[in-house]
């Protein structure tokens, strides 16, 4: 109920499962401090209407990890999403800019011009079914 109204009143919550709103209270703050719940707002990229937003697939070049990758890239406000992945390529990211040039910018400067990316596809979407948002715990 949470993952679909983040600010839904305990009082609903308990009521719609039929416990007390301590309970609720009480499961939430639980999860929250185990780590496994985190509240927050989140702003929807195509919702916003980017003029880019694209998936890169990335084979990094083997003289590189890419978990070092994917730390560089992580530092760039423009990235989204990266995910160390198993097939045909290595990482998965997520790109989003104000404009095409800004996009453009990027690749040039974080893709084409590193010595640490052997690979890399761009895909780009064409019609979003389902954006489902979910936080996984930040490992520091």
């Amino acid at each position: 109920m949470l993952q679909n109204d983040g600010r839904l009143p305990y009082k609903d919550i308990a009521k719609s499962l039929r416990v007390s709103e301590g309970t609720i209270r009480n499961r939430v703050q639980r999860m929250r401090e185990a780590g496994v719940l985190k509240i927050v707002a989140l702003v929807d990229p195509m919702a916003i209407k980017y003029q880019a937003d694209a998936m890169l697939g990335i084979k990094v070049a083997s003289t590189h990890t890419p978990r070092k990758v994917a730390e560089r890239l992580s530092e760039f406000n423009e990235v989204v999403y990266v995910l160390w992945v198993s097939g045909n390529f290595d990482l998965l990211v997520e790109v989003v800019c104000d404009s095409t040039k800004r996009f453009q910018q990027f690749l040039e400067r974080q893709c084409y011009a590193s010595p640490d990316i052997d690979q890399f596809e761009i895909m780009a979407g064409i019609e979003m079914f389902k954006n489902q948002f979910l936080l996984k715990r930040q490992v520091q």
